[in-house]
């Protein structure tokens, strides 16, 4: 079963060290997105240079260094799933070094009301898909380090927020009616796709991780609602946000 794949051992028969050679260390902090057009708008508007890539089958894909004021960050655009980000993540932290991980998208309310013009700091993600138990032992949630530390940086930025449970599902064309409801009883007030497998994988690897989402659709009303997708996938002061935490976490704020 998959609640049975997780083992002590922390040796694979091959790292990414197979593909992508010595380790190396370029930067602390990197900011990943889902988001294509927020993506190019970045690379468009700030000195940056390629340190590194990610490679499959499907081709290459740039990892950069991008300077902002003055401070150097990792930056690429991200896979969606918790399988794909996650892997990428390992992949990127092998060729860069990096100690903190910023990471922003949308997610579906389950509870619009707790939501509605806010930014959603998870505390713990429902493990429904399969990245994590691979990297952690086997737990209906994994908990969200650095939740109560995001939040503190938020309070100063004066952002809204609310903090709650999110549910990660590797299926979205399967969150149900029931599937939903069980998970709104549970606590959750939102749900994506990568949360869990990525906390996972950064628990593993020992990197920091920092999240924020942004509700786009919503499943607790009488209809399916996707109007707020477009926005919450691709706005660019999202961006700016994860800059400001990059800052404030390099300069041990809010610890």
């Amino acid at each position: 079963m998959i609640t049975e794949s997780y083992n002590e051992e922390r040796e694979s028969l091959f790292s990414p060290g197979a593909f992508f050679g010595e380790r190396k260390h370029l930067c602390d902090t990197a900011i990943i997105t889902f988001s294509g057009e927020i993506f190019q708008a970045v690379i468009d508007r700030y000195p940056h240079r390629k340190v590194a890539h990610i490679g499959s089958a499907n081709g290459h894909k740039a990892i950069y260094a991008v300077d902002i004021n003055g401070m150097e960050i990792v930056f690429y655009l991200s896979s969606i799933g918790a399988c794909l980000a996650g892997t990428e993540i390992i992949e990127m932290e092998w060729q860069t070094g990096v100690k903190s991980l910023i990471i922003f998208g949308s997610c579906g309310a389950l509870d619009s009301e707790a939501t509605n013009g806010k930014y959603i700091i998870p505390t713990q993600a429902y493990r429904d898909e399969g990245m994590s138990y691979h990297y952690a032992p086997p737990s209906d949630y994994m908990d969200i380090e650095n939740a109560d530390r995001l939040a503190r940086i938020f309070e100063q930025l004066r952002l809204p927020f609310v903090k709650g449970r999110v549910w990660t599902t590797d299926a979205p064309y399967r969150e149900t009616e029931t599937a939903v409801e069980k998970r709104k009883s549970d606590g959750c007030i939102a749900v994506e796709m990568e949360l869990a497998g990525v906390q996972a994988v950064c628990d593993f690897h020992e990197i920091e991780l920092y999240s924020f989402l942004m509700t786009g659709d919503v499943l607790d009303g009488e209809e399916y609602e996707s109007e707020g997708l477009s926005e919450a996938n691709h706005c660019l002061d999202n961006f700016r946000i994860a800059v400001k935490i990059a800052e404030m976490i390099g300069n041990g704020e809010s610890k």
